[in-house]
């Protein structure tokens, strides 16, 4: 067969894949967007909208099953005809389609089988080449790690599913933002079934990521017993598919935050907003602060965070105000920062508990952390690990001393972010503030406390985005 012709080959086969569990499409169905996927590959729960797997578009309104998409199923038909003829042919599968040589090399730089011609064509010439017989076993390692992989993960997304109730109780912290405002006619608008609707979704994206898991696994063990030349001319196709699956893992584990507003919850967190300054003498040496002690900035040398628990290595400042009672609540700007920390900090003590001595933690702390274009919010303690879906301007922080309560919220949607596990303070706390680490080859921006009379509203930030820091606190 010509080289052009295979080329042809390959492009149909493309069209004709589930770019979604990688095989031909079974079933194949259109979205609005105009992406296919195998019917059974899409969520199956009967959510009013849906966004598509490829390009996160939110296509259309799901109140019936998609219609099979009759014409790409005859042409997927017709492509697995194609194919299995190539396959069939002995030609096809041991010589090269340009030389008509027997493939006797695989080239490690491009993942594909060559003849002796190509191996000198200016394509490959500088490419890593090595016999057949020598590049099969190492393939097959590879793919045998692969697998275990893959099992590991299936095993993980499994005992997800399996759980009785999620890592974070939502309908538990947003029950609790409403009741702080003491109006119980609010509830008709607490969004609980979005929520509910999020979760069916959850689990759905883990289940078609277990299916996902379990053929890639299948497709890999009938690989390692394929003769050499069929094992290492399918193997670029398999290790892609690999890559790509294992991606969309780390993105179906790893959930959004939820944005839920409370109307009026910023106003009423406002009635115990109180006046923070920074104290000079508890700044970790690369950082500076500003001297109207409202803001922080890092400086240079900043080292490599390791244990976020311990404050010995956490690089932070501390406020003047110590609080061990009552309730409190502050706003700090963080807008331009693309990494930051904030929390409370206590001497840490020694409790006695079951006749052992125990270390309290002497931090408590949310802090964002980017990584490539994702921003993602962690927490210390907790098990708050989620991206965003933008980044955060200003974070308001509502301490309540009596029960333990550190809440930190999304000031300009007026939405709870996260509050920590319930906290027995044993001493008094000092609000603390890290505006980093920064990012290598930028300039460090200042995380500010926000002042008393200070209120964001969404015209306040639009204006932030296309003016300067002193046009932009004027304003508000």
């Amino acid at each position: 067969m010509a080289a052009a012709a295979v080329e042809m080959l390959q492009q149909l086969q493309n069209q004709i894949t589930c770019p979604i569990c990688w095989k031909y499409f079974c079933e194949p169905v259109t979205i609005g967007c105009g992406h296919s996927f195998c019917q059974a590959c899409l969520p199956s729960s009967a959510a009013t909208a849906f966004s598509c797997p490829e390009c996160r578009q939110v296509s259309q309104v799901r109140e019936s099953p998609l219609c099979i998409n009759g014409r790409l199923l005859e042409l997927t038909e017709l492509g697995k005809q194609l194919s299995s003829q190539l396959l069939q042919s002995a030609e096809g599968q041991r010589r090269c389609a340009t030389h008509q040589q027997v493939l006797e090399f695989f080239c490690e730089d491009d993942q594909t089988l060559l003849c002796v011609r190509c191996c000198q064509t200016p394509e490959h010439r500088a490419h890593r080449h090595c016999p057949v017989e020598e590049a099969a076993p190492n393939v097959r390692k590879k793919l045998q790690h692969l697998q275990s992989c893959l099992e590991k993960h299936f095993e993980e997304t499994k005992k997800l599913l399996a759980s009785p109730r999620p890592l974070m109780n939502w309908h538990k912290m947003i029950t609790e933002e409403y009741y702080k405002m003491y109006n119980l006619h609010l509830f008709k608008e607490c969004p609980f079934a979005r929520i509910e609707e999020e979760e069916r979704s959850e689990k759905d994206r883990l289940s078609q990521q277990m299916r996902t898991l379990q053929d890639l696994m299948l497709d890999l063990q009938e690989a390692e017993g394929q003769a050499n030349v069929d094992l290492l001319r399918d193997v670029k196709q398999l290790l892609e598919r690999s890559e790509s699956v294992l991606s969309q893992r780390a993105k179906a584990l790893i959930p959004e935050l939820r944005v839920c507003p409370v109307p009026g919850m910023i106003e009423m967190l406002n009635r115990f907003r109180v006046h923070i300054r920074l104290d000079p003498a508890s700044t970790s040496p690369c950082l500076i602060v500003a001297e109207d002690l409202r803001s922080v900035r890092a400086g240079e040398g900043w080292p490599v965070d390791t244990h976020p628990g311990d404050d010995g290595h956490l690089h932070m400042v501390l406020a003047e105000q110590a609080f061990s009672s009552g309730r409190q609540y502050w706003e700090v700007d963080v807008t331009g920062l693309p990494q930051w920390m904030l929390g409370i900090h206590t001497p840490c003590l020694k409790r006695q508990s079951g006749g052992s001595k125990t270390h309290c933690p002497s931090v408590f702390f949310l802090r964002c952390v980017r990584k490539e274009e994702d921003y993602f919010l962690q927490s210390y303690p907790g098990s708050l690990d989620h991206r965003l879906k933008s980044p955060i301007p200003r974070v308001g922080l509502y301490l309540e001393y009596r029960t333990g309560t550190l809440a930190f919220y999304n000031v300009l949607q007026s939405s709870l972010i996260y509050q920590l596990p319930d906290i027995s303070f044993v001493a008094p706390v000092r609000p603390m503030f890290s505006p980093g680490p920064p990012l290598p080859g930028t300039k460090p921006a200042p995380m500010t406390l926000c002042a008393l009379d200070s209120h964001l509203c969404s015209c306040c930030y639009h204006l932030s985005e296309h003016s300067n820091k002193e046009e932009f606190s004027a304003h508000h």
